[in-house]
């Protein structure tokens, strides 16, 4: 069986290519496409659903878990505590690549024709790679796939259509939600791996 290191390897690199090949080939052409429902119902109905890609929320519910429960229910104050963790770890990560790689969004193709990288930009207008909404969508769906198995399709399928929506929406290309989820996934498995699953085993163990 494959070892980890070498799966993990192998997955990335699929990432950073399907990301190469959508820059090169898909993301102009989609952003376009999907530009065209600017005005329609269907905009409308994706505007509501990404907002549950924000982080605000998921970083404050985890750490309101965390303060409420770490008396009573450790099982309920870790679970706050890897939520906020996962998502701010997704999110501060997201937001450094934004920052390093400089990203023009759809909206400056729009505009100006503007397409591609310069680096080193804080604004709005240049941070579109990787796109923190799927980000702390994807590392929200893997959080809730480890801890409620039973509910793993359900969030997954929650999560890849909260990241969808930043494509429908044109405020994001197709490569930015890949890498922006991507990344959220790969965040939470470690995080998990490397500190809370051994609390969590603890807490089973002992029928907290």
């Amino acid at each position: 069986m494959m070892n980890k290191t070498l799966q993990w390897s192998l997955i990335s690199a699929t990432v950073i290519l399907l990301c190469v090949f959508s820059y090169t080939f898909a993301d102009i052409q989609t952003a376009l496409w999907f530009h065209a429902f600017e005005h329609s119902l269907s905009y409308d109905v994706f505007g509501i659903i990404t907002i549950f890609g924000d982080s605000l929320g998921y970083l404050l519910g985890g750490l309101l878990l965390f303060v409420l429960f770490r008396n009573r229910k450790p099982f309920m104050a870790f679970s706050g505590l890897f939520l906020f963790s996962t998502v701010t770890v997704s999110g501060l990560s997201a937001d450094l690549v934004k920052f390093i790689v400089g990203r023009a969004r759809p909206k400056l193709y729009f505009s100006d024709h503007l397409y591609g990288f310069d680096f080193f930009h804080w604004e709005h207008a240049w941070t579109s790679f990787p796109s923190g909404h799927s980000a702390t969508a994807l590392s929200v769906a893997i959080f809730l796939a480890i801890l409620y198995p039973r509910w793993r399709f359900a969030a997954l399928f929650g999560g890849i259509l909260i990241a969808f929506s930043r494509i429908f929406l044109a405020q994001h290309y197709i490569s930015d939600v890949i890498a922006g989820s991507y990344l959220g996934m790969v965040s939470t498995v470690l995080l998990y791996n490397l500190y809370f699953k051994s609390k969590f085993e603890v807490l089973e163990h002992n029928k907290i």
